[in-house]
């Protein structure tokens, strides 16, 4: 029995409809295995990035810096003293030496004595930086007399304030965190009492610190000016008559102070006498009981007669035989 023509075509359908399903299948998995393959690659070339990553990143990122130490803190203080001849025009010349520097004057102080030479004592504050340079100036301006210097290295005592500083800091700030998280009134009472404690100590830190500061950027220069006493010319040193005269005077001056001095020490006691003496003459010799005279030896016929002297006999007259 023959099959209907109506029934053939249904063949090439199914064949078509076969093709084109492995078609698909066949894309599928070529995209599938593209997508792995890309998957695999770069999760291997993220593993090659982890593996050689460390040492490419260190070698790219700078290197650590080594912790940096703190300089030398040192307070420099020097003392001068020069003798010049114009004091005003060598405090002029320090002051705009300190000036110059950066630095300023800190006290100054002018007598005269009793010769007339005029003495300044002046304290300068100059960087640290331009000590050196402005120590050396000053001691050109005249003569020098003396000179000190010295140098206190106070590089631990810098770095322990720095340090308590920053803790105390911390300690006030973790006070304050504990007040605004308080809830009771007696807790806030005892925290305010607390952070007033640690305020105090942070400010006498900070007084402290600064201090340091200012003494270690600032030398300080304490210079004494004086006038050159006037020298006399050479060849004058021989005494004249004015040096007698002047010099006979001044021992005529002192005699007499000597005396004046003398007689002031004696002058209590002779005014004392002088009062006193009217009154013992007066008041108390009179009334002191007088001695008796003693009475001649007595006898049985009566007194003694006194002892009366023996007349001489007359010399004999010269030439009488």
């Amino acid at each position: 029995m023959r099959t209907p023509r109506s029934a053939r075509p249904a063949r090439p359908v199914r064949s078509l409809a076969a093709i084109l399903l492995a078609a698909a299948l066949a894309l599928t998995g070529c995209s599938s295995s593209d997508d792995s393959g890309g998957g695999s690659a770069k999760s291997a070339a993220h593993g090659a990035e982890v593996a050689a990553g460390p040492g490419k990143a260190d070698s790219a990122k700078p290197a650590p810096k080594s912790p940096r130490l703190p300089q030398n803190a040192i307070i420099r203080t020097a003392s001068l003293t020069v003798e010049v001849k114009d004091v005003a025009k060598a405090l002029q010349e320090a002051r705009t030496a300190a000036e110059g520097a950066g630095g300023y004057i800190g006290k100054e102080d002018t007598t005269r004595d009793a010769g007339g030479h005029e003495r300044t004592q002046v304290v300068l504050r100059v960087p640290d930086a331009r000590y050196d340079a402005v120590l050396a100036g000053l001691q050109g301006t005249g003569r020098l007399i003396d000179r000190t210097a010295r140098a206190e290295d106070v590089t631990d005592q810098v770095v322990d304030v720095d340090s308590r500083v920053r803790s105390q800091r911390a300690s006030v700030d973790r006070i304050r965190a504990l007040m605004d998280r308080a809830a009771q009134l007696s807790d806030v009472v005892t925290l305010e009492g607390e952070l007033s404690s640690r305020q105090a100590d942070l400010e006498s830190l900070l007084a402290q610190q600064a201090s340091l500061k200012d003494r270690t950027s600032l030398a300080t220069i304490a210079l004494s000016l004086s006038e050159t006493p006037v020298r006399k010319a050479a060849g004058d040193d021989s005494p004249g008559i004015v040096d007698a005269l002047a010099g006979g005077w001044h021992v005529f001056v002192t005699v007499l102070r000597w005396i004046a001095l003398a007689l002031g020490a004696a002058l209590p006691f002779v005014a004392s006498a002088a009062l006193l003496a009217p009154l013992w003459l007066r008041v108390v010799r009179p009334r002191l009981p007088r001695r008796r005279e003693p009475a001649p030896p007595m006898t049985a016929l009566g007194p003694l007669p006194s002892a009366r002297p023996v007349p001489q006999p007359d010399a004999p007259e010269q030439g009488r035989d």
